[in-house]
């Protein structure tokens, strides 16, 4: 049996989170504004967005610990991360507050335990049971989502992803260790 828990999940989020902070490092600040079309966010409302969306798992999971989602207040708790969100901030202040933000998510996952990422909470009429580690799960997930429309709008503005150079580098690297076995 595999077994993936709060450790596992801190440290799963924790590499998502370096992922999105290299790519909000990447994009030059004076792209921070570009509107891809209409109705996208820019790369400063998406990466606001990512820095402060999982309050709301906080808010579900930490400090009301729902049981159910019925008569949850989902505006309510997304209040917060909205007001927040509408914050004007420069580059450098989401690139602190993603840092700082997400080792802080990343330690309270890890201060999780099994007994609380196995309670079940549902949903829809009580016909969705879900664990609190599977909604736990959705906050990287999120994160994920919106780092992959960062990554096409790197590409928009001129910037190949860090992740896509990355790849480049360890082929360049396999064929030029090919090259030199078949030079051996």
């Amino acid at each position: 049996m595999i077994a993936y828990g709060a450790a596992e999940l801190a440290s799963s989020f924790r590499t998502v989170r370096k992922n999105t902070v290299q790519v909000a490092e990447d994009i030059p600040e004076e792209k921070y504004g570009f509107i891809a079309g209409a109705g996208v966010r820019s790369p400063s409302d998406l990466l606001k967005h990512i820095l402060y969306a999982p309050l709301l798992y906080e808010t579900m999971h930490r400090q009301q610990r729902v049981t159910t989602l019925e008569g949850f207040d989902f505006a309510g708790a997304g209040r917060r991360a909205a007001d927040e969100e509408k914050k004007p901030k420069s580059k450098a202040e989401i690139l602190t507050a993603l840092r700082a933000e997400g080792e802080r998510i990343a330690q309270w996952l890890a201060s999780l335990d099994d007994a609380f990422l196995n309670e079940t909470f549902s949903g829809a009429g009580g016909q969705i049971q879900r664990t609190r580690f599977e909604s736990l799960l959705s906050i990287k997930e999120h994160e994920m989502h919106h780092r992959g429309q960062l990554m096409v709008i790197e590409r928009l503005v001129g910037v190949v992803p860090h992740l896509t150079r990355q790849r480049e580098e360890r082929i360049r690297q396999r064929q030029a260790a090919a090259a030199a076995a078949l030079r051996a």
